[in-house]
């Protein structure tokens, strides 16, 4: 489906829901065994490669399953320069998909500009953690839209998500 360049305000593209970062941003939340489906994206420096492939493959395997959860909820753990763990939040079990349960403290942080930013809201990030006298464990990036969907609603957010 093409994506319209810009959209008029409060209009969906009908592929990714527009994003509201209030009741995400500045939080802390406690997940017991949150469900997920995982798969991991190939990239060259930190640029995914096949993210296309996987993300439609998964929400076809999703979507069959009726496992679509509401937040449209997905971490990225960057964890190389050449891959990423990726981890979409699910209703029930997918069959024909690596699950993965996460438990655990999150502090939650929302970030809105390009993805060059992103050395810049790890750094924002790292200080709000150490506001709320916490250390991170585990750093997550949850892309809250794709691209074409981000340049249609004209905002670019990127939610920081640290475990603690």
């Amino acid at each position: 489906m093409a994506k319209p360049e810009k959209l008029n305000p409060g209009a969906e593209t009908g592929c990714c829901k527009r994003f509201d970062p209030a009741p995400w941003d500045g939080k802390e939340v406690r997940w017991d065994d949150r469900l997920f489906l995982r798969d991991h994206v190939t990239s060259f420096f930190h640029i995914p490669l096949n993210m296309d492939k996987i993300m439609v493959k998964n929400m076809e395997l999703i979507s069959k399953a009726g496992a679509l959860d509401q937040d449209q909820l997905m971490l990225s753990d960057e964890k190389s320069m050449w891959g990423s763990d990726i981890f979409i939040a699910i209703s029930k079990d997918v069959p024909g998909a690596r699950m993965e349960r996460i438990s655990g403290t999150f502090l939650l942080k929302a970030f809105e500009g390009p993805y060059s930013d992103t050395g810049k809201w790890v750094k924002a990030m790292e200080k709000f953690v150490d506001s709320r006298g916490k250390k991170t464990k585990k750093l997550y990036f949850w892309y809250t839209t794709c691209p074409a969907c981000s340049k249609a609603y004209g905002k670019n957010f990127t939610v920081l998500v640290a475990q603690v």
